[in-house]
This record gives C-alpha cells, sequence and structure tokens, in this order.
C-alpha cells in the first residue's frame, strides 16, 4: 500500500490567509522529505473552511520547494471553469511540474461555489453532465485542437484558425502523454463519478468522509464502469482518504484527535454543513441510525484510523481486507496544532506504519 495526502484544506474561518499558506505549504515539503508519494490539494471559491481558489498556483509553488512528491488538484470542480481555459492551465502546470503532476477532477457540490457559479439558476447546469462533458472536450482538445466554435448549452468558444506566419492557434499540449493521470473523486454511496472512473480507467478517489461498508459500494461502481467498457478495474489505483493519527499510545491519540483540530473541524464544520447538503447519511454505518448519534467519538470509533503504530497498522490491515485491497492511503490534511505532534504522527505513519501494512 502506497501513502499520500489529500488537503482541502481546513482552517476556521477568519484564519490569516497568508499564513496558512505558508504553513499548508510547508506541510507539503515536510511529507516530501517523509517519503509521502502523493498530494492533492483542494478548490473552493467560497468555502471560507476550505481557503485555496486555486490549487493550481500553490502546486506550482510547491513544486519548486520539493523534490519528489507528485502533486495534483484535489479537485478541479470542473463546473467552476471554462473547458477551454481549464485545459491550458492545466496543460502548463504539467509542463511546469514536468510530470510531477496529477489532474483530480470533481463535480462540484459546495454550496456557495454552486451559487457563485449559477448551478441552481432555473438548472443551468446540470454539474455532472457539465463535468462529464468538459472532461472529453479537454482532452480532445489536447490530443487535436480543431479550429471551429465550442458551443453547449454551458459555455462557448472559438478555437481560431491557425496562421503560421505570426503562430497563431491553439498549441499547448501537456508534458504527460495523451495526459496527466487523471483522478475522479466521489463522496455518496454507488458514486456516478467513481463509476466514470471505472468507464474511463482513470484514478478513483473516495473521500474521507465515509465508514467502511459504504467504501464498498464506491469500489462496486468502478467495477460497473469498468465492465460497461470492458475494461479490468485495478485496485492498486484506488485511493481511499482517511483522518489519521498515530502517537506513542492509544490513549494520547484518541485525545488528540478527539478534542483538538480534528474535533475543531468536524463539529464546526462537516457535522454543520453536511446536514444542511442533507448529506449526513455519507458518514452513517447504518442508515436508521439518528442524526444526534453522528458524533466525533462514533468517527473515531467508525470512520477514523487513530491510535499507537500497532493499533493504527491493525486498523489499516483490516480496512484493506475488508475493502478487498486498495493501492494508496491518502492522510487527510489538518492544521498541524500542536505542530510536534503532528509531525510526529505523519513521522510514524511513513516509517513505522505503512512497511508493516505492506
Amino acid at each position: 500500500m502506497n501513502l499520500g495526502f489529500f488537503t482541502m484544506p481546513l482552517h476556521p474561518p477568519g484564519a490569516d490567509f497568508t499564513q496558512l499558506l505558508k504553513d499548508d505549504l510547508q506541510q507539503i515539503i515536510r511529507l516530501d522529505e517523509l517519503g509521502y508519494e502523493e498530494a492533492w490539494i483542494g478548490e473552493h471559491f467560497t468555502a471560507q473552511w476550505e481557503p485555496i481558489p486555486s490549487p493550481e498556483l500553490f502546486i506550482a509553488q510547491a513544486i519548486g520547494l520539493t523534490k519528489n512528491i507528485r502533486l495534483g488538484t484535489g479537485v478541479n470542480c470542473v463546473p467552476n471553469h471554462n473547458p477551454f481555459v481549464l485545459a491550458h492551465r492545466i496543460a502548463q502546470l504539467d509542463h511546469m511540474a514536468e510530470g510531477r503532476f496529477n489532474w483530480g477532477v470533481g463535480t462540484g457540490s459546495f454550496a456557495g461555489d454552486t451559487e457563485a457559479f449559477g448551478y441552481d439558476e432555473n438548472g443551468w447546469i446540470d454539474n455532472r453532465a457539465y463535468t462529464r462533458e468538459a472532461i472529453e472536450l479537454i482532452l480532445k482538445i489536447w490530443e487535436d485542437p480543431q479550429p471551429g466554435l465550442y458551443e453547449s448549452k454551458w459555455w462557448k468558444f472559438r478555437i481560431p484558425e491557425p496562421q503560421d506566419d505570426i503562430g497563431l492557434g491553439a498549441f499547448v499540449k501537456p508534458y504527460q502523454q495523451p495526459h496527466p493521470p487523471l483522478g475522479v473523486a466521489g463522496v455518496t454511496p454507488f458514486s456516478s463519478t467513481l463509476k466514470m472512473a471505472g468507464t474511463r480507467g482513470w484514478i478513483p478517489m473516495s473521500i474521507n468522509l465515509t465508514p467502511p461498508n459504504l467504501l464498498k459500494t464506491h469500489w462496486d461502481a468502478v467495477e460497473e464502469g469498468a465492465n460497461e467498457a470492458g475494461l479490468t478495474p485495478d485496485r492498486s489505483v484506488w485511493r481511499v482518504a482517511r483522518e489519521v493519527f498515530v502517537a506513542e499510545t492509544s490513549a494520547e491519540a484518541r485525545k488528540i484527535a478527539s478534542q483538538g483540530v480534528i474535533k475543531r473541524d468536524f463539529e464546526e464544520y462537516f457535522l454543520r454543513s453536511l446536514p444542511k447538503a442533507g448529506m449526513l447519511g455519507i458518514m452513517k454505518n447504518d442508515p436508521d441510525m439518528p442524526d444526534s448519534d453522528v458524533t466525533v467519538d462514533y468517527l473515531v470509533d467508525n470512520v477514523f484510523i487513530v491510535g499507537s503504530v500497532d493499533e493504527v497498522t491493525q486498523k489499516l490491515c483490516d480496512l484493506n481486507g475488508e475493502l478487498g485491497g486498495f493501492g494508496t492511503l491518502l492522510a487527510m490534511g489538518h492544521e498541524w496544532d500542536p505542530h510536534e505532534a503532528w509531525d510526529t504522527s505523519m513521522a510514524l505513519l511513513a516509517k513505522e506504519v505503512m512497511p508493516k501494512v505492506g
């Protein structure tokens, strides 16, 4: 099993934006030193708890300060973007990273972003349909940018006829051919976006909020999509994100996870925002359990991976077995407060836990 990182990132509203960007960057630099293989950085325009509107800019800076870790958008919410512009920006970033880049995409569902970009104005955007069509168009532009008008109910742009004497025309293609590894995030049971990943042979990424019994449905969706496309799904490319905290003792790990920044982030953000979106059920291992039972203690026991080195090792082995195997664990990002305890956790996970998981 490989080890990576997924950061939304998470910071409370009102945090110093300059400082949080520096802090998040230092996390990536440290994870590179520890041997983490990849890190995915989120995108939101209106989520003060997830305050990076441009993961591409963040990645461009991080590439120059790291040596080995692959960096990816986690994810570009495709309906937030004009596909012609996004195609060029991602291709340029792939060149700047010299291929040390993964392109993560998603449908976008944060309420503020959907309002900002008009998803809900008289049904203007079906975000799943927009995402599918936009990705297909971007791949076509990268492969063979034919001049002409590109128009749908969602966008309108024109690739000009080339004028070779002055170098006019679409020209930017990715560094990696035919394109960067493409990851698709999913969170709901039997996720349609993960089915799309299976259909296209892309990287499926299961996000952090879902208990193991629902995670199984994510792979079911990938398999269904792959079977429809005549492909053989590969569990080694499946990414599973989890809240992970490791300490010298299980009691210490549980105390920090259940009383510190993870507790803050879930009680003040996820456990407030998910009910508003009608999505609290994605955290329940029993659909009939009352909403009031979805607490941080419940999550520590049933969804998070918290404990000593031996306990976390066993929990990861159990999760891997319960799911039938997956390729990469993505440890979720939070503020490293207290810094020493979080740095130790990330180091123990990389140096002592993962070699035992295999």
